[in-house]
């Protein structure tokens, strides 16, 4: 089971998510208390083992922004958060995760339009695009006709949900945020919690 650890804010924060077993580390550059600079994240990202990979997260930017900060601190990945269209997504040179947001049955139809390397499906928006800390109905991905290879279940998971919401869904990956903070930071307990959570192995 690969975890992303989203929201990573520091060296320190992306050391001990790295240490506990994430696979992914997210930065975010959408507005969001998580949001780092382009600067920064280079800095951070120089650090980082190759086997882990780098994804950036985006809301409706544009095409030349993502670029630049992919190649500046080079992504991995480019998450994208927003509206953007199956074309938007076609003009981005590294792999693109697209997230949908689930809230109807109808929504599992989005998945078609897009030709993208993950879909990572997630809650409906609260105040930003992710990081809300809410579930959703984990049953209107039993709809989703792509594989479960291309799906990143989010939204809400922390150590006492992730297992129970694996077993459901079978995605490929996990993706978390403020379910792995304590007062609004990462905290190394819980971060270590979900990914053995995430990672162990089934009946």
């Amino acid at each position: 089971m690969l975890v992303k650890i989203c929201g990573i804010t520091s060296l320190e924060v992306a050391n001990l998510a790295i240490d506990a077993g994430a696979d992914f580390i997210g930065f975010v550059f959408a507005e969001s208390k998580r949001k780092i600079s382009m600067e920064y994240a280079e800095e951070i990202s120089r650090e980082i083992p190759k086997h882990v990979k780098k994804v950036g997260v985006f809301v409706n930017e544009s095409l030349d922004v993502v670029r630049k900060i992919s190649t500046v601190v080079g992504l991995d990945y480019v998450q994208l958060h927003g509206d953007e269209s199956p074309t938007y997504c076609d003009q981005i040179s590294v792999p693109v995760i697209k997230a949908i947001q689930m809230k109807h049955k109808h929504d599992v139809t989005k998945l078609d339009q897009y030709n993208v390397d993950y879909f990572l499906l997630d809650s409906p928006p609260g105040k930003y695009r992710g990081g809300n800390g809410d579930t959703f109905d984990w049953s209107l991905v039993k709809h989703v006709s792509k594989g479960s290879d291309q799906i990143f279940l989010a939204g809400g998971l922390h150590s006492g949900n992730v297992y129970q919401a694996i077993k459901e869904v079978q995605p490929i990956g996990v993706d978390v945020s403020s379910g792995v903070e304590s007062n609004g930071k990462k905290d190394p307990e819980k971060m270590l919690a979900f990914i053995r959570e995430a990672k162990k192995k089934g009946d």
